[in-house]
């Protein structure tokens, strides 16, 4: 017995969905993924960031943008939401809509254990390959923990773990620097177990 083959769509198609829907997708390889909700922990770190990154962002030529900002790696063809993107210098969109962006400069995730294999593996290969990305920014939902990747000299990632709630994030691309007990505000989260 065989299966018909699946049809891809290809980027025009995506981008026409996603004028015409109601929710979000995601799109990489011809294939859409749907996003669902988030949940409250996730929520209340991303309203953290947004809110600590503008108050430091003010009066500087960088942008901050929570989920909506839709960011399209050129490269790997993968069409994205971070949970937070911050582009510095002049935004580059993909069309006059500026609903895709093309050039961030800093990328947020925030995790939980239903998106961390995917965000780790799938996305974090995909970030890597955006040009404009200096560092991104994984922040665990479930547990004390935050990773700090940053673009080298020679273009390898060094990779930063803090796990004290009394700790600094330096975000050197952007000038900025988060305290874990900003990132962590109003989130109840156990800290990070032995490893």
């Amino acid at each position: 017995m065989s299966t018909a083959p699946k049809r891809l769509l290809t980027e025009a198609e995506y981008l026409a969905a996603e004028r015409a829907a109601e929710t979000k997708s995601e799109y990489f390889a011809g294939e859409m993924f749907a996003l669902a909700g988030a949940r409250r922990n996730h929520n209340v770190i991303v309203t953290n960031v947004v809110g600590e990154l503008r108050q430091q962002l003010r009066h500087r030529p960088c942008e901050a943008y929570p989920s909506d900002m839709r960011v399209k790696v050129g490269r790997t063809g993968l069409y994205t939401y971070p949970d937070v993107v911050v582009v510095c210098g002049q935004p580059e969109f993909l069309d006059a809509t500026e609903v895709t962006l093309l050039n961030p400069t800093l990328l947020v995730e925030v995790l939980s254990s239903s998106t961390a294999n995917y965000v780790r593996g799938l996305k974090s290969r995909c970030f890597r390959a955006l040009p404009s990305l200096q560092e991104y920014v994984l922040a665990e939902s479930e547990e004390l923990q935050v990773e700090v990747f940053r673009r080298a000299e020679g273009g390898q990632w060094l990779v930063e773990d803090v796990a004290d709630l009394t700790a600094q994030v330096a975000l050197h691309s952007i000038g900025c620097a988060l305290g874990l007990a900003a990132i962590y505000e109003n989130v109840d989260v156990p800290p990070r177990g032995p490893t």
